[in-house]
């Protein structure tokens, strides 16, 4: 194995979790996990799928699952029962959470998805061509949701989304949970319509109020200052070259890699 595929402790959390090895029906599929690494691989370097090493499968095999599963929702269902595990495991913390976005530059070859740019989350910004991605995490800085939109879209029209959208099941009976105590967000959220949407919902938004604003008493300078964990999770994302540069002209398949790089945070 390459001293940065998936080590025996991640393969055996990640296992249980993925579908079954052998199809009902048809040829036998070659084994997940160099599937995974190899996919692992594309994540880390960025380089094109042409190019993956022989000593994960042929390029075209692995790329073709990573479609399929990407298009049946398969990261999505790993990631949110890792959550499950973790909140069951007590590793959640509820009493705060963190929101910011960031603008990631497309690739040429990002263009010409049918359709056009706006339905693949890709615009025209200050950056150029580019994605943004709008991400909360919980208070302990790993992360719990994200959103694509194009790169020109505010971080504040997405915010009720990343609420929404958080959800964690439980391990037992009772209905997920999706609302943290206290949301943090930096000035770019501070308009009294999302406060109050965050209020109705029981959440005290620790966001500063601009110049032009009346100010928050409600505001804790201690709890923003921690707001920099979502930006360390934002980063040790987009250390991954697949993400760090959007290569893929769908959003979806640009998604299974932001996925991919969430999933290894909770392993």
């Amino acid at each position: 194995l390459c001293q940065r595929d998936l080590s025996d402790k991640q393969w055996d959390i990640l296992q249980p979790l993925l579908p079954p090895q052998r199809p009902r029906t048809g040829r036998p599929a070659f084994d997940h996990r160099p599937f995974l690494n190899g996919i692992l691989w594309i994540l880390r370097t960025g380089a094109p799928w042409r190019d993956l090493p022989a000593r994960y499968g042929k390029w075209a095999s692995v790329y073709s699952r990573f479609r399929r599963w990407t298009l049946s929702g398969i990261w999505g269902s790993v990631l949110a029962e890792l959550q499950r595990i973790g909140d069951a495991n007590g590793s959640i913390d509820w009493e705060k959470h963190y929101v910011d976005g960031t603008t990631i530059r497309a690739h040429q070859c990002a263009a010409g998805a049918r359709g056009g740019q706006a339905t693949q989350a890709l615009g025209r910004s200050r950056g150029g061509f580019t994605t943004k991605i709008h991400l909360r995490a919980e208070g302990n800085g790993k992360p719990l949701v994200f959103v694509l939109s194009s790169g020109e879209r505010h971080e504040s029209r997405y915010l009720e989304w990343l609420v929404v959208l958080g959800q964690v099941k439980r391990s037992g009976a009772g209905r997920p949970r999706v609302r943290p105590k206290k949301l943090v967000g930096d000035k770019g959220y501070s308009y009294p319509s999302l406060r109050d949407k965050l209020r109705r919902r029981g959440i005290t938004p620790i966001i500063p109020t601009k110049s032009n604003q009346e100010t928050e008493d409600i505001f804790d300078p201690a709890l923003y200052r921690e707001r920099n964990k979502v930006e360390r999770a934002m980063n040790r994302i987009k250390r991954y070259r697949r993400i760090a540069t959007r290569y893929e002209k769908l959003a979806c398949m640009y998604a299974g890699m932001i996925f991919l790089a969430c999933i290894l945070e909770w392993l």
